[in-house]
């Protein structure tokens, strides 16, 4: 049975300290840019799938997992450059960049005003709407409130308890799993590693993305989950075409986390894309 091997380090980037995982071999780079609320953690099946192939780099991003959980700006050009110094430091552009919701936002602003440092982009279920300009609410007056998990019972007392309030919150297994890889225990009981600060300072800067779309020169794949929550069908009609060189499908069986739903249908449409890179 294939080892799964991964390095996990620390690095300065932006200003800020990102923990990230690297499979380190490899000679074409890949880098994952895990959704709102996860970590890098939520790509260890695609690390295991494509290490050896490619240098996998899946980062907690910041307000997530293990890295900085700064008073700042949490907007997309903030997690850009995040994303451009980690690659520019350790030296693995250009790098075909895959992001998951709102990682496909982040990775679509990597490829857009780091044009030079991707090779490719995969968007996966993430809309490009949103305020058409970006707030100028400064970091510090930004309420640590996050709408999602505001009303949640944290820090829950056992684990058994969190996974039956995520069970409830939560229709596929999937998606449990997806907020269990954030979930730790702490003195208090146990609680998720995210911001809540951090969670509600990306609402707070979130901001329409259409401009983007026609300056993306690289080749991209743009894939929606059938049954999403996050990306209607005249969504995504809009999105694809403004992009350039876009290459589009939809995974059955899935309301977002669609590499997770249905892997059976998104990995052989996903090497077909990279293939031709």
């Amino acid at each position: 049975m294939k080892e799964l091997r991964i390095r996990r380090s620390m690095i300065r980037a932006n200003g800020i300290d990102l923990f990230y995982r690297d499979t380190v071999s490899g000679d074409q780079c890949i880098l994952c840019l895990h959704g709102k609320w996860g970590r890098g953690e939520t790509w260890t099946d695609f690390i295991f799938r494509y290490q050896g192939r490619y240098r996998i780099i899946a980062p907690d991003q910041r307000g997530h997992g293990l890295s900085d959980k700064p008073v700042a700006r949490y907007a997309g050009k903030d997690f850009a450059k995040d994303a451009y110094e980690l690659v520019r430091k350790l030296e693995c552009s250009p790098v075909i960049a895959v992001g998951h919701s709102m990682g496909g936002r982040h990775a679509a602003y990597l490829a857009a005003l780091y044009p030079q440092e991707v090779k490719a982009l995969v968007i996966l279920d993430q809309e490009a709407e949103g305020p058409e300009r970006l707030s100028d609410l400064p970091p510090e007056k930004v309420k640590p409130v996050d709408k999602l998990t505001a009303d949640w019972p944290t820090p829950y007392p056992t684990y058994d308890e969190a996974l039956r309030h995520l069970r409830e919150q939560f229709p596929l297994e999937t998606a449990v799993r997806y907020f269990l890889d954030s979930l730790v225990e702490t003195v208090e009981g146990y609680d998720f590693m995210f911001s809540r600060y951090a969670m509600a300072a990306i609402e707070e800067y979130r901001q329409a993305w259409y401009h983007l779309l026609p300056k993306i020169r690289c080749p991209v794949l743009f894939v929606r989950a059938s049954d999403s929550w996050c990306l209607s069908k005249e969504e995504a009609e809009k999105m694809r075409k403004l992009i350039k060189d876009c290459t589009y499908f939809e995974v059955t069986k899935s309301d977002h986390m669609l590499y997770a739903d249905n892997p059976d249908e998104f990995y052989p449409q996903f090497d077909e894309f990279i293939k031709g890179i």
